[in-house]
């Protein structure tokens, strides 16, 4: 590749990623192409030269989003997407960008998005039927319905992490958030929550005992 393509390739990459740190701190909307051109130090003229228009940028940026987060652990197994959510949260700094433009397409409701919630409840419903073809988690009554609300639970402090991390006096997910997190989430998974079945006896039988 000629020098000149190399740096007109590298230019691309660095608008794009000027625009998904500028998308998830600041919303698409509030974010103009005249904000990122100034955050690369290049012309807006350059950025519509590279990308066609805004919205196309946006779209270049969900893929790349998908691509970092689906990619970052390929060759491991199937659960590469787990793997590297939980790896965006054990290293806030280095993830954050990315943590801020994925709140963001979750909320704003982009294809990207969508792709991606879509990915992590098929991930998730996958890494359950594992658990249970092994013995290590229990049955459920509705494994996909179980896939979505744990995969929302999972995502909620990323995708509400102003109101989340409120209570706790803070205005972002930080190192301490994170690890006070842990215990009371597998606390919850690993021992549930109510002492005996009377409410889950009494919720079969208002539903008839179906699933």
């Amino acid at each position: 590749m000629r020098s000149a393509d190399i740096a007109d390739a590298t230019t691309k990459a660095r608008i794009r990623d000027a625009a998904i740190d500028l998308f998830g701190r600041d919303g698409y909307a509030a974010t103009s192409v005249r904000s990122i051109a100034e955050a690369v130090g290049v012309s807006p003229a350059l950025v519509i030269h590279h990308f066609g228009s805004k919205e196309a940028l946006r779209s270049e940026c969900d893929i790349r989003i998908i691509e970092d987060l689906t990619d970052r652990t390929h060759g491991l197994d199937d659960n590469n997407l787990g793997r590297s959510m939980q790896a965006m949260l054990t290293d806030l700094e280095r993830y954050r960008p990315t943590m801020n433009y994925l709140g963001r397409m979750l909320l704003d409701g982009s294809p990207g998005g969508d792709q991606l919630l879509d990915e992590l409840i098929a991930v998730t419903e996958t890494m359950l039927a594992d658990g249970e073809a092994d013995g290590s988690m229990h049955p459920s009554a509705d494994p996909q319905m179980r896939a979505v609300l744990i995969t929302m639970q999972a995502i909620m402090p990323i995708v509400l992490q102003r109101q989340f991390t409120r209570q706790f006096g803070e205005n972002r997910l930080t190192d301490d958030i994170v690890r006070r997190m842990t215990l009371p989430t597998l606390e919850l998974y690993t021992h549930g929550l109510y002492r005996d079945e009377r409410i889950l006896d009494a919720a079969r039988a208002a539903l008839g005992g179906g699933s």
